[in-house]
């Protein structure tokens, strides 16, 4: 380990559970790399992703967005084709672009959109971009009629994110450069969706751990009992 990678650990107590606010500013102390980090917040949530009605898949629109440049590609044809490239989507097509996807192994994408009608012909992209989470989906809005509304979110700063097989949901929340107050302002509304996001069958409590990291910076780990405070007050 580096010296300012044992530094940057040394700033953190593990045994201590930190307030948002203080685990926002002890991230950006704690951050130390050359380039402009990015800052994710891991949520063991209790749930069972083994049980269909438990597994969380879904999507969140951050005030502040993620800081990084998305790039959009959407399945359409006729009047959505066209919303679609005139919303910002950096790729539209049918046919083509399923071909240019399966033939040339072309994956310079971070998302995929598609209208319903479409969803047919881009099944057959299904083991190659399901794998990758590029696969669209109607739980997180990528598959829709409404393909402008799609792009201009994806585009705004809309996250993914679905539990892993031990209930844990990794997402981003923004940059280094965003400093404390947009990155507690994206990380209150990650919270409060997956809070809206809980299943009825779900027992006992539900945030179990949180932390919060930038990219090469140690994890910081979130009081859970305040996280709770917070979102049940909506």
């Amino acid at each position: 380990m580096g010296k300012k990678a044992e530094a940057a650990k040394k700033l953190v107590d593990r045994n201590k559970s930190y307030t948002l606010d203080e685990a926002c500013e002890l991230v950006l102390k704690a951050s130390f790399a050359k380039f402009d980090e990015t800052v994710e917040v891991a949520a063991r949530l209790g749930v069972n992703p083994r049980h269909a009605d438990q597994m969380i898949r879904s999507s969140c629109s951050l005030p502040h967005g993620t800081g990084k440049s998305i790039r959009v590609i959407v399945f359409a044809k006729g009047e959505q084709a066209r919303q679609a490239k005139d919303a910002g989507a950096d790729f539209v097509g049918a046919e083509d672009l399923v071909e240019k996807i399966q033939k040339d192994g072309w994956l310079d994408f971070d998302s995929a959109i598609a209208t319903p009608n479409m969803m047919g012909l881009v099944g057959r992209l299904g083991r190659i971009l399901g794998p990758r989470n590029l696969m669209p989906n109607p739980k997180v809005g990528t598959v829709t009629m409404d393909v402008a509304k799609a792009v201009s979110e994806l585009k705004a700063g809309r996250i993914e994110f679905r539990t892993e097989k031990t209930g844990i949901i990794h997402a981003p929340v923004g940059k280094v450069s965003f400093g404390a107050d947009k990155l507690r302002e994206n990380i209150k509304a990650l919270l409060e969706t997956l809070q809206r996001l809980k299943p009825s069958t779900a027992k006992g409590k539900y945030f179990k751990s949180v932390f919060l990291s930038s990219t090469m910076g140690p994890g910081v780990r979130m009081d859970t009992n305040e996280i709770a405070s917070l979102v049940e007050r909506r």
